[in-house]
Parts: structure tokens; C-alpha cells; sequence
């Protein structure tokens, strides 16, 4: 006869394991609830109308995803996913419903940041890293694809560095490339890899060809994002240190850059936390000044070589700037392209990059400038604008004289930040004899 077969647990099976849980099952577990669904209605052009009809524009509905970046409701989402939408409505993944307002976006990465207010602190996404991408290596898309909200699909990296055209206004540089199913609605939401971490935000479809979506990579992603974040910095306070992420080990780091006389911070120490919170990168900094005022002293707790130490900094107001009246060469650049430069060392400079002859540091920049709309950053090196480079301010003096820079067509500038070149346009309006005042 044969013996009746036992339970699992008289095998020594423990009853709570099950092999169903594998690792794209807790990847997800572990990210969806920082995952939100994006509605709303805005108004497009018809161009199929016909010539002289009234009906010209009409109401589509809009949907799309976004991250949670912060727990006071601050989210990351495709600036095209709310871009002319009246009312932002979310969808929190425990199905609560809200209304966001948006914060600040950058058209030219199509990032944008919305904000919603909440009562209780809101699960935040983990955050990878895109310095070490693997070919091939799974890779999981969370998002409102087709309206189907929470929809989930699992691929691999095809490829990275891919530039993508979608439109005469809008080119994509250095994204990912994933055959894991991106849609429509996708756009804004995250790609996460097997540990549950964001490696990217999705943005893009190849209209007519199956499984290629795009994606851009979280490391300048969220650099992106942490100057969309700045403009909820109401009093525009900072610390009295230019500090830049290092994405150049496995984990992100926050290094010193320059700081003001006095305070016993130095070139190269890490930044591990503030007020006891741990930051890592830009965007974190930007997250720990929101709500401060030029009263507040905060705590830094700072990684020199095998030492730690703690230290109580002031914070000041980054509107200190050049009198607008006046003519030194500091004030017109304020005026104009709207940030303050230093020099940097050949030494120092070196230890940046080996690559260029040398770079100007973007020390500040003032809110509604040229250089604010082209998402030039504190921490940034000032490369080049239009043909001339820009090593010394003696460069910058000679190019701020230049009648051609004021003809009213765009000027190209290039940034050097975190071992990459980004490029932009300025746009200088005709030159008068007087100063300019913005």
C-alpha cells in the first residue's frame, strides 16, 4: 500500500516561501507603490478640420505616469503628459484620487515636476543608477499604458547612447533602449531594474515597430530634476557651497566643488547628509533646503578621506547679485546670461577633466534668465559659447562685446557636468548702449 503523502511542512518545506515570488514579482513589490497614474484634458490643434472651420482645436484626453521623488507629493513625469492640461489628476497606487499643480519643467529634456499635497508622508521611489548599465540585463516598465493603469511589462536593455527624433522640436539624446512593451501612457513612468531600483524615465515609442521604447537615464535625469526642484526653494536660500553628484563610482556621490571662506568645508570632501538625512546627489540637497529661510543654519555631516565630521552651516540667499546699475564686467554677464562665474585653477580644473583646456564655474544663477531656462545649474563648467571657449573672464568680456551674439539667433553654449557635455541655446535680444535690466 502506498503511504499517504504529508503535508510540506513534515518535509521541512517552510509554508511561507513559494517559488512564485521570484525577483521581477518583489522588484515590483518594492517600487509600485511610489508609481502614479496622470490624467487630464487639454486642447490641441485639429489639423484635419477643414480650411475656415471654427473648430480648430479640440479636447482630447490625456494620460501618462509619474514617480514620487519626495514624500510631501512631489513627483517626476513627462513635461508632454501635462503640458496645456487645465486640471493634473492622480492616482495614487492605493487608488486615492488628487489634483497637482505643476512646479517647474525643462521642455528640452521633457521632464517636468508636479506636486500634490498629502497628509502623510508618500512612499519614494528608489533610485538606481544608469553608469553601469548592462546590455541585455532585465528590465521591468511600470505605467498607465493605454489608460490600463498598473500595467506592467518585463524586457531587457537593447541598447544605450541611442538619439531619438520625434519631432522637429524635440530630439532625445543618450537614452536607453528596451524591448520591454513602453506605450503609450507609459511616458513619465519608471524603468526599474531586477532590484526594484529607477533606472530611467520612460519617454518614447517607436511608432510602427514592436518592442523598441525609449527611455532617459536616471543619473542626468534627476540632475534635471534637481533644478526643477529649486524653484519650490521660496527665499532662494543655498548653502554657502558649490557641491556636484560624482557618478563615476557605483553609488552617486555628493563632492564639494568650492566653498566660501570660513566655513571648514574643502574642495573634494562628500556631503553624506543634512540634518541627519542621508543625500547622495543633487536633488537631494535641492529636497533638504525646501522650506528654509537665510535664518536657518543646518548640519552637514561631511566624508573627508577616513574621517567624518560634523558641521553647522548658515544658509544664504542666492538673490545676492551684482547691482544691475552697474557697469563691472560681473554685473553685465548677470544681466545678460544671467549667472555669476569663477575661474578655476589648471590644477583644479585637471582633476575635473583632462578632455578641455579649461571651463569657467557656474557659480549662480538667477531665476528667469537665459541661463535658468536652459537649465544651467550651480556646479556646472561653462565650456564654450557660440565659436569662442571660455577659460578665463577675460574670454567672457570679449564675447559680451561681440555684435554678433546679439543679432537675435540662437548662440550655442556648452556645459561640462558629470563627465558629460550638454549643450543649449541662447537667445540675446539686440544690444543697446545702455545696461540691461531683466
Amino acid at each position: 500500500m502506498l503511504a499517504m503523502l504529508g503535508t510540506t511542512a513534515a518535509l521541512g518545506v517552510d509554508e511561507n516561501y513559494s517559488n512564485r515570488e521570484t525577483p521581477i514579482v518583489r522588484a515590483v513589490k518594492r517600487t509600485r507603490p511610489s508609481v502614479v497614474n496622470i490624467n487630464g484634458r487639454k486642447t490641441i490643434r485639429d489639423d484635419d478640420a477643414p480650411y475656415g472651420s471654427r473648430d480648430r482645436f479640440r479636447k482630447v484626453n490625456g494620460m501618462g505616469t509619474g514617480v514620487i521623488i519626495d514624500e510631501r507629493g512631489y513627483i517626476v513625469t513627462n513635461f508632454h503628459v501635462v503640458e496645456g492640461v487645465a486640471t493634473i489628476r492622480v492616482t495614487l497606487a492605493d487608488k486615492t484620487m488628487t489634483t497637482a499643480r505643476l512646479v517647474a519643467h525643462d521642455p528640452r529634456t521633457d521632464l517636468a515636476v508636479i506636486k500634490i499635497e498629502t497628509s502623510k508622508p508618500l512612499p519614494v521611489i528608489p533610485c538606481g543608477t544608469s553608469s553601469d548599465l548592462m546590455l541585455g540585463e532585465t528590465v521591468i516598465a511600470i505605467g498607465n499604458a493605454y489608460g490600463y493603469k498598473d500595467s506592467i511589462t518585463r524586457g531587457i536593455i537593447s541598447e544605450v547612447n541611442r538619439t531619438v527624433e520625434v519631432s522637429d522640436e524635440q530630439t532625445y539624446y543618450n537614452l536607453i533602449q528596451t524591448d520591454a512593451a513602453i506605450n503609450p501612457g507609459n511616458s513619465g513612468g519608471p524603468l526599474i531594474n531586477i532590484d526594484g531600483e529607477m533606472i530611467g524615465i520612460n519617454v518614447a515609442v517607436r511608432m510602427g515597430a514592436q518592442s523598441i521604447g525609449f527611455t532617459i537615464p536616471v543619473n542626468p535625469a534627476m540632475e534635471i530634476v534637481a533644478g526643477l526642484i529649486k524653484k519650490e526653494n521660496r527665499e532662494n536660500v543655498k548653502l554657502p557651497i558649490v557641491a556636484a553628484t560624482d557618478f563615476k563610482l557605483d553609488d552617486p556621490r555628493l563632492i564639494v566643488r568650492d566653498s566660501t571662506d570660513g566655513l571648514e568645508v574643502y574642495e573634494g570632501d562628500e556631503i553624506t547628509s543634512i540634518d541627519g538625512k542621508r543625500v547622495s546627489k543633487a536633488l537631494d540637497l535641492e529636497r533638504a533646503l525646501i522650506g528654509k529661510t537665510s535664518e536657518d543654519v543646518v548640519s552637514l555631516q561631511v566624508r573627508r578621506g577616513t574621517k567624518t565630521l560634523q558641521i553647522e552651516s548658515p544658509l544664504v540667499s542666492s538673490q545676492t547679485a551684482p547691482d544691475k546699475s552697474s557697469n563691472t564686467l560681473e554685473a553685465k554677464v548677470w544681466n545678460r546670461f544671467g549667472f555669476k562665474l569663477k575661474e578655476i585653477p589648471s590644477t583644479q580644473f585637471k582633476r575635473i577633466t583632462s578632455k578641455y583646456r579649461g571651463g569657467l564655474l557656474v557659480d549662480q544663477v538667477r531665476s528667469g534668465s537665459q541661463a535658468n531656462s536652459q537649465n544651467i545649474q550651480p556646479g556646472d563648467v561653462l565650456l564654450g559659447i557660440h565659436e569662442w571657449e571660455t577659460t578665463t573672464l577675460g574670454h567672457i568680456a570679449y564675447i559680451i562685446e561681440q555684435n554678433g551674439v546679439y543679432s537675435g539667433s540662437p548662440i550655442e553654449f556648452f556645459v561640462f557636468r558629470n563627465g558629460e557635455v550638454l549643450k543649449g541655446n541662447f537667445r540675446l535680444a539686440m544690444r543697446n548702449q545702455q545696461a540691461i535690466q531683466q
